[in-house]
């Protein structure tokens, strides 16, 4: 199941301006234009931040999520034309033969069943062309991150053009093992309502990413600090070979 943020239609409008600085986004364009990418697959694209910033120089992008409402937000914005959205997961892919594959942020977390997640490295494994690569980050668990994930830490009121003042927090549901659950809260002080949005991230460790990507015929070149959450994550780079 898609979680309420990124699929219910209003809270999908709010996503970009409840999260403004696109900062973690820059080693990702810059690996693109390093390695020369000329077609990338961006997997959980979302609102399509990352894909048009890649389809603005020029890169031929193919973006896939499940959330139909998101995409619906990344199809309207300027150059929206410009990319190949796919209502789906990476299982839903045609043949690519992508130079690069990307799962920005959150979303390698967001896959918490084990099998689905081995299937979405063996789809972009397939979607890749020889010598092509998957980069993607993870939150280190040691870091515990979700202890600061409260109503006290998070609070915020957002003036949202077209939806008025909206408060949001998020507080730790439950912490079961390698998933942490959260959910968030919206008010939206125009007319009152509230939506709440329920999510689950898998905190994996190292070495079982290092296992998981070698299974699937990946080779491992580099694993990477995040320069925006330095020491808080592993960022990974591999290979088909």
């Amino acid at each position: 199941m898609t979680d309420e943020c990124f699929a219910h239609p209003r809270l999908a409008a709010l996503y970009d301006a409840l999260d403004p600085d696109r900062g973690d986004l820059d080693p990702y364009v810059r690996l693109a234009e390093e390695s020369a990418a000329r077609r990338v697959l961006d997997i959980g694209c979302g609102t399509g931040v990352f894909a048009l910033l890649l389809a603005e120089r020029g890169i031929d992008v193919v973006g896939v999520d499940p959330a139909a409402a998101s995409l619906d937000v990344a199809r309207a914005k300027p150059g929206g034309k410009g990319v190949r959205w796919i209502h789906g997961d990476a299982s839903a892919l045609p043949p690519l033969r992508a130079d690069l594959a990307t799962m920005t942020a959150n979303v390698a977390q967001h896959i918490t069943d084990p099998r689905a997640w081995r299937r979405t490295l063996r789809a972009a494994h397939a979607a890749l062309r020889p010598g092509g690569r998957l980069v993607f980050e993870t939150r280190d668990p040691a870091r515990r991150a979700w202890e600061q994930w409260n109503r006290a830490s998070s609070y915020a009121v957002t003036e949202v053009p077209g939806a008025g003042a909206v408060e949001s927090w998020v507080d730790v549901t439950q912490v079961d093992g390698p998933l942490v659950s959260f959910r968030w809260t919206y008010v939206f002080t125009a007319d009152g309502r509230t939506l709440t949005s329920d999510s689950t991230l898998r905190f994996r460790e190292r070495h079982e990413i290092e296992t998981d990507l070698a299974a699937e015929g990946y080779v491992l070149e580099d694993v990477r600090d995040a320069p925006d959450r330095p020491g808080k994550e592993f960022v990974f780079l591999a290979r088909r070979p």
